[in-house]
């Protein structure tokens, strides 16, 4: 074989090299353009178990999951939040995470009843808040910024809506919303941890 042959095989070596390399830097972020936030946290103002005004600007740089129950159900919310707690334990050391569970039952759930309720949880409370609020400002920020219920349950009268919910949703640093899990199933709760350390390294 010719020299002439020799380099022009190591010129297109060289190319296909290069070009793997520049293929692999570029396919995360292709993906991330194929897969489109679900929804995105608008601002909020709610009360967290300390009595504390507690807003977007408290989660903002942070991963963190949101969630909805209630003090007195007796169905699937402590199903879900002794999944919940499994998450806790795994991430209680991080900083950069958050559980942000609340009250579909503002009128019931007043800040000492939250606060009792997360004593009773004996979690570290600087990672796990619980919110109370108003109860059409609760409803929206779940329908409409974690898209975790239907808009089209809202109904006409608040005192009649009822917000009664298993899944989560997942938040990364940017206030986008991620991905919906439902917090009864093990596999669902596993997976959403796996995809928090994916999101923590982000």
């Amino acid at each position: 074989m010719s020299r002439k042959n020799w380099i022009y095989i190591g010129f297109f070596t060289v190319l296909v090299v290069c070009f793997y390399f520049v293929l692999m830097a570029l396919v995360p972020d292709l993906a991330k353009k194929r897969t489109p936030p679900i929804s995105y946290v608008r601002p909020f103002s709610f009360t967290n178990q300390y009595g504390q005004s507690f807003t977007e600007k408290d989660v903002a740089g942070k991963v963190y999951v949101a969630e909805y129950f209630f003090t007195t159900c007796k169905s699937i919310c402590p199903v879900m939040n002794n999944n919940m707690r499994k998450v806790f334990d795994e991430f209680r050391e991080e900083k950069s995470f958050l559980i942000v569970s609340h009250s579909s039952t503002p009128e019931i759930d007043s800040v000492p009843v939250l606060q009792k309720y997360a004593d009773s949880m004996g979690v570290n409370q600087a990672n796990w808040i619980f919110l109370t609020g108003r109860k059409d400002s609760l409803y929206q920020t779940a329908r409409i910024s974690y898209a975790i219920d239907d808009p089209n349950n809202n109904v006409k009268d608040i005192k009649d809506d009822f917000l009664h919910t298993q899944f989560w949703a997942l938040v990364d640093k940017n206030g986008d919303v991620r991905k919906i899990y439902d917090g009864l199933k093990p596999s669902e709760v596993s997976l959403m941890m796996r995809d928090i350390k994916k999101l923590l390294k982000e």
